[in-house]
């Protein structure tokens, strides 16, 4: 096994005894994740549920929204229940629970309704995230924005409480799957300890190869033709700037069956050129336009979701939601990103 050295800060150790006092004994929990859930979203919930389990606790995982199927495969995610397909099924698990683990997303609104119910909920509830600036909803918080995932910190938590023993091959598949998501397959958003932990989990029984063959190689006919798509008739590139902008239509999505998770990371394609520096990926759905940015080195996507879009996320990866047209967002990101990179440029 791999020693670690370890650089949580001592409120962090102390609340690593109180989340192991919490579950000493037995308990009804719940795990609840952000809408739209994605590979760490899923990982981190289901690695975390397998763990509990093995404690003892009743778990359940809640997702506000259905998943996506080439996630299909792991372990536990049959039994999960999706608000959108059965909502009084998710409304019992949560008031019900004694605990609830708040996994992947740092607000209320990203649950969209099942937050009043956490809200009022008088369960003990616990935050493990990633993401910048969390809401204080919960009573017991494990936030570290520099890690690569939610998966990285479940598995750091773990381990905190000396249970490293608990992950089996299946929860380590749960954990490897949000690590290499997150990260696009340890291109970014990484850091050392990033690796020791996929090092672990591959010594704990983990088939990284057949893993990443599931998730990446399973696309259906119709995503190759809707990517070919979107770089042949939807994109556009501000070459001054450095700037790509992908977009989707309603009739779009009628016309390739899009589902949830089809156009997850396409936005990706467009930093594949040399020159471009920040991708926006511009979707109308049914009552709201939906942004999908990135970026490469210090560009901050983060604080133009934040800003411009009612959003949020990471440094190099986040998205927002606004109620406008299609032609209104990509106008407004014609005109945000010149001015933003500018600024950027000028500071340095």
């Amino acid at each position: 096994m791999f020693d670690f050295i370890w650089t949580f800060a001592s409120h962090m150790t102390q609340e690593i005894s109180q989340l192991k006092e919490l579950l000493a004994f037995p308990k009804e929990i719940s795990i609840v994740t952000h809408r739209n859930p994605d590979g760490d979203a899923i990982g981190s919930s289901l690695g975390l549920a397998g763990f509990l389990r093995k404690l003892g606790h009743n778990v359940r995982v809640v997702f506000p929204s259905d998943y996506p199927l080439n996630y299909g495969f792991l372990d536990g995610i049959q039994t999960s229940v999706v608000f959108d397909l059965d909502q009084n099924g998710a409304r019992e698990a949560i008031d019900k629970s004694q605990v609830i683990f708040c996994l992947d997303f740092n607000g209320l609104d990203r649950i969209d309704k099942l937050g009043e119910n956490v809200q009022f909920s008088k369960a003990k509830k616990v935050l493990i995230d990633h993401h910048l600036e969390p809401e204080p909803f919960t009573d017991i918080e494990f936030s570290e924005t520099e890690s690569s995932s939610t998966c990285e910190l479940v598995f750091k938590v773990i381990d905190q409480m000396g249970y490293r023993s608990k992950i089996d091959p299946h929860i380590g598949e749960c954990l490897f799957t949000g690590m290499i998501t997150d990260t696009g397959s340890f291109r970014y958003g990484t850091r050392p300890y990033t690796y020791e932990v996929a090092a672990a989990l591959k010594e704990l029984g983990v088939d990284d190869y057949k893993l990443a063959d599931k998730i990446f190689n399973s696309q259906k006919e119709k995503h190759l033709r809707l990517l070919g798509h979107c770089l042949a008739n939807r994109m556009e590139i501000m070459k001054d700037y450095g700037v790509g902008i992908m977009w989707l239509t309603r009739k779009d999505y009628a016309d390739f069956d899009i589902q949830r998770g089809d156009t997850e990371g396409i936005v990706n394609y467009m930093l594949m050129m040399e020159d471009i520096r920040v991708a926006a990926f511009v979707l109308e759905q049914p009552t709201i336009i939906k942004i999908s940015l990135r970026s490469k080195g210090d560009i901050s996507v983060q604080e133009i979701a934040q800003k411009y879009f009612n959003g949020g996320g990471h440094k190099n990866a986040a998205g927002g939601g606004v109620y406008a047209s299609l032609g209104d967002i990509i106008d407004k990101v014609k005109k945000v990103m010149p001015q933003y990179l500018s600024k950027l440029a000028d500071k340095t």
